[in-house]
């Protein structure tokens, strides 16, 4: 129901519907509702339909999100001009806003492609996205690798959780590639965050001190200070 006030303005005094699975809304609409209700802590529109988190278990999600938390902080601690954060709300276009597990992104001064809006979001594309898919595999595999594809994510991570999976991804050419780990040792090695390494058995078996080690090594490798040359140059 819109109002006039006794200065001219009107108000819409009707009541905000609430956010709800399903729901097929734009974009500001989704926002409008989202923040209308405090009691969601994680909702995300994929292709212009909504879709509300459930309760994150323990040893499913928060657990292993722990584990990868801890990797990307070391790598961003030894990479200035690299930056991380969990669960930011992400807006990649007009039908997807996105709050995934955690992002990794160049900054701005050194060329980033994502930047921090007045209002405190993401928008543009990180350069690489993490998801633990531990129930949701299907949405993460399909619809949303679908979105980072066309967006232009260079890297997109998915860790299966009960099915001790671990995919990342590399785009080439406009498609997605799996990056496989290295046959020697196992590790597999980022294309767009040279020293960014992760020995994935390692952290399969909970081996935290195994996969900082390696991701030690590559933090001392000769690509990663490359690499940070590249960063310092660009600023």
């Amino acid at each position: 129901m819109t109002t006039q006030l006794p200065d001219g303005n009107r108000f819409d005094f009707s009541p905000i519907p609430p956010l709800e699975s399903g729901d097929r809304l734009t974009r500001p609409e989704f926002e409008r509702r989202y923040q209308a209700n405090p009691n969601i802590h994680k909702a995300e529109l994929i292709e212009g339909i909504v879709y509300v988190a459930s309760p994150l278990r323990f040893q499913q999600h928060a657990e292993p999100h722990s584990f990868l938390v801890t990797w990307l902080g070391t790598y961003i601690a030894f990479t200035p001009g690299v930056r991380s954060g969990i669960e930011p709300t992400v807006r990649l276009d007009l039908d997807n806003e996105f709050q995934p597990d955690i992002v990794l992104i160049l900054d701005k001064t050194v060329g980033g492609r994502a930047k921090l809006t007045p209002d405190g979001y993401l928008e543009g594309v990180p350069e690489l996205v993490v998801e633990i898919a531990a129930s949701s595999a299907a949405i993460d595999l399909e619809n949303k690798q679908q979105v980072y594809r066309r967006n232009g994510v260079l890297e997109y991570v998915v860790w299966q959780f009960f099915e001790e999976k671990f995919d990342w991804f590399v785009l080439v050419d406009g498609e997605y590639q799996l990056l496989s780990p290295d046959e020697g040792d196992r590790v597999i090695r980022s294309q767009t965050f040279p020293g960014l390494w992760l020995d994935v058995d390692a952290l399969f078996t909970r081996r935290m001190s195994r996969v900082l080690k390696v991701l030690q090594q590559g933090l001392s490798s000769p690509g990663h200070a490359n690499f940070l040359e590249q960063l310092e140059n660009k600023k």
